[in-house]
């Protein structure tokens, strides 16, 4: 009898702390889109940059972004305007030198990427935005800009849409 009693007590015990505490599992990163928002568009994001060694950037970039909005929310996507529109331009594509080794040589060379943004809440404009990102890479001078190119432009436009994402709907 005195098993049952102390097995009873701790069932009854855990039962409570249980009821104390919860986990909540978000399988969209911590997404808080307003149920209100039904639709998603995303315009073309052309390619203003100064010296832009990458033509295919604009589709790209416009094809990453819809992606990842698509399969991070739950969010139709249309072609029409949308209750949630992205729209803007890339403005800066470009390689310096940057970091000085002895002798006046470059150390490394720098690889930037920034993209204007603007975002259209049209259930809550307050949450709407014109912001620019950026990201860069840095690299060996001594490399060929060629050979990394590509990779270097997909870690950018990967953290800057991941950027983009989060401040339209994590609301960091």
């Amino acid at each position: 009898m005195k098993i049952f009693n102390r097995l009873f007590c701790i069932v009854l015990l855990l039962s409570t702390l249980n009821g104390c505490f919860t986990l909540k599992y978000d399988l969209k990163g911590g997404a808080s889109i307003d149920p209100k928002i039904k639709t998603l568009s995303i315009q073309y994001f052309n390619n203003h940059a100064p010296s832009s060694l990458d033509p295919s950037l604009s589709q790209s970039f416009t094809d990453g972004l819809r992606a990842y909005m698509e399969s991070n929310t739950s969010l139709r996507v249309v072609n029409t305007m949308g209750d949630a529109d992205f729209s803007g331009e890339i403005t800066n594509y470009g390689v310096v030198s940057s970091g000085v080794a002895a002798g006046d040589i470059p150390a490394k060379t720098r690889f930037t990427i920034t993209i204007r943004v603007k975002y259209t809440d049209s259930v809550n404009p307050k949450n709407s935005f014109d912001t620019s990102f950026s990201s860069f890479r840095d690299f060996d001078s001594k490399t060929n800009f060629d050979s990394v190119k590509d990779d270097l432009t997909k870690e950018i436009v990967k953290e800057i849409i991941e950027e983009i994402f989060n401040k339209a709907f994590v609301n960091w």
